[in-house]
């Protein structure tokens, strides 16, 4: 198949109520040569009866493979295999893009380009961040993203193709937490520069029965998948990449997820016994960077049941 400037993947899983408007926003971009590939993986829904009917009469190139449920990494990985275009763009199958979306990531000069998004769940819609910048190089994005300094979405992104196969990158089937991260990480570490839109373009749907909901204590599984990005970039001659991973982005990530458990209700003692088994408390003393958020850190390791009632009060006084 000649001149396929982006391939959009889907994956999907059991989405019959929001894949024909995920569909239907990506048919309708203003940009010409893109295809569209779907991967069914598994549904019992009538997802796929969906997904061909939207799809049989247009005249986008398109596939639609199915498979037996492997998992949303194992589709991606799949539509990747399967994808014809010079870049690849995602879009989950319960969210969906804005007419412009392939328009403003589309220029193809830069490794990457970016789009803005916004999260909505119910009659909340979270703010985009703005850059000030049209252009970045990968790795100062990178020491940004790991230093936490703005919200980031594997999703936001197009990728080059080249570098995404020539170097064999694919999404991690053994965790269902933080893996978009991780491939998004790795990529951009094979590349130069990034095109930057502060246009808002993709609406990203949360919803209660989403993977990361229902995940329990998976959500820890993050750290083990920055411990692997580390030693990536360490392979790479990229140490001071890997030491921030250590020194800021785990430490964070085990606080934030801390905090999430909290927050919604799980018990105090199975939170704590979790992180002992996880060996979390060592990690997060490795902590550097601002003063008052090592300060909250050095509070909590002190006496963690002192923090979380004292946390527990100014939660319910806000509340």
């Amino acid at each position: 198949m000649d001149n396929i400037n982006v391939s959009v993947i889907v994956p999907v899983f059991n989405c019959s109520e929001y894949i024909g408007a995920a569909l239907d926003s990506i048919i309708n971009q203003d940009f010409d040569s893109f295809e569209i590939i779907v991967i069914d993986d598994g549904s019992s829904d009538n997802s796929l009866e969906i997904i061909n009917n939207k799809l049989i009469d247009i005249d986008i190139p398109n596939t639609v493979f199915h498979q037996e449920n492997q998992g949303v990494s194992a589709a991606r990985n799949k539509g990747i295999e399967l994808s014809n275009g010079d870049y690849l763009v995602f879009v989950d199958a319960d969210d969906y893009i804005e007419q412009n979306h392939l328009k403003e990531l589309y220029n193809g000069k830069t490794d990457f380009s970016l789009i803005q998004i916004v999260k909505k769940e119910g009659n909340n819609i979270s703010k985009p961040h703005v850059y000030s910048q049209e252009i970045i190089s990968a790795k100062e994005f990178i020491e940004m993203e790991l230093k936490m300094q703005i919200p980031f979405n594997f999703v936001q992104l197009m990728y080059k193709s080249d570098i995404i196969k020539n170097n064999f990158i694919k999404f991690s089937t053994d965790y269902i937490y933080g893996e978009d991260t991780y491939f998004a990480l790795i990529a951009l570490s094979y590349g130069d520069m990034i095109a930057i839109s502060n246009e808002v373009t993709y609406n990203y749907i949360q919803h209660s029965s989403s993977a990361i909901r229902t995940s329990e204590f998976r959500r820890f599984d993050i750290v083990e998948i920055f411990e692997q990005l580390a030693e990536f970039y360490q392979k790479q001659g990229f140490n001071d990449l890997s030491n921030l991973i250590i020194t800021s982005r785990i430490p964070k990530a085990i606080f934030g997820n801390m905090n999430y458990f909290f927050y919604n209700g799980y018990d105090f003692d199975d939170v704590i016994n979790k992180m002992k088994e996880l060996n979390l408390f060592s990690k997060l003393s490795k902590f550097e960077g601002d003063k008052k958020f090592k300060l909250k850190i050095r509070l909590f390791l002190l006496n963690p049941k002192i923090y979380y009632n004292v946390w527990k009060r100014l939660k319910n006084s806000i509340d």
